[in-house]
């Protein structure tokens, strides 16, 4: 960041910057312990992801503050702006990643405790490992100020998009040669697209972290690329 006349504007700049980290930290561990808790039917695991989602939501709330705080008081302008704009737009995107956490603890603790043994073998491990490796590169971005892993990101989003689809027809076919299967079988295929969509939520930080860096809106690059072709 460059100095401004106002050191305390540089302090409030740092701490917002820190608190998305921090918040990121929070929510890659709580994605990580819903998984594990899943994986070995740890219910205390999975209960204490539900109760951490407050601490992701409140997290949110105080540096959206921060925020509101600093466009009101500093007036932040280009470079400035766009870092208190990629913090808002990417810490509601790691708020959503956490209501996923929350969303796969819930049905983990649906699958151990139902009176129906049977739970359909799936591979989510692969999935579930990839979309970590995207959070964590998005937020490795942020904090270097280095949109250049995008690409990467995205090629990383289009596996996971793959492996989804891939689960789910794994899962229809279950739930046809089996209809016994078909409870767990839709807990599985919920706890497979949460995984799916906390790749979309890192693939947007990725964008919004170019944003901040450049100033360029990728976000629908292939939409603006089609229209600019059909002019």
């Amino acid at each position: 960041m460059t100095e401004h006349t106002f050191k305390q504007f540089d302090v409030e700049l740092e701490e917002i910057r820190r608190g998305v980290l921090q918040m990121g930290g929070l929510v890659e561990a709580q994605v990580a312990k819903a998984l594990e808790g899943l994986r070995n039917g740890d219910m205390v695991l999975l209960d204490a992801v539900v109760e951490g989602d407050k601490s992701v939501n409140m997290a949110q709330i105080k540096l959206d503050d921060d925020c509101s705080h600093i466009i009101a008081k500093r007036q932040p302008a280009a470079r400035d702006l766009r870092m208190v704009l990629t913090v808002i737009k990417t810490i509601a995107d790691l708020e959503r990643i956490g209501d996923e956490a929350k969303k796969i603890a819930k049905a983990g603790r649906r699958l151990h405790s139902s009176e129906i043994p049977f739970a359909p073998r799936v591979g989510l491990s692969q999935s579930a490992g990839t979309a970590l490796e995207m959070l964590r590169a998005a937020l490795d971005g942020f904090a270097r100020a280095d949109g250049s892993r995008s690409d990467e990101i995205k090629r990383k989003d289009a596996e996971v998009d793959a492996g989804f689809k891939g689960i789910m027809r794994q899962l229809i076919t279950y739930m046809m040669e089996d209809p016994r299967t078909i409870t767990n079988s839709l807990e599985m295929l919920f706890i497979a697209k949460s995984i799916e969509r906390v790749g979309d939520h890192a693939m947007n930080i990725a964008e919004h972290v170019v944003f901040m860096v450049s100033g360029e809106d990728v976000r629908f690059e292939k939409a603006q690329a089609s229209l600019g072709s059909q002019s």
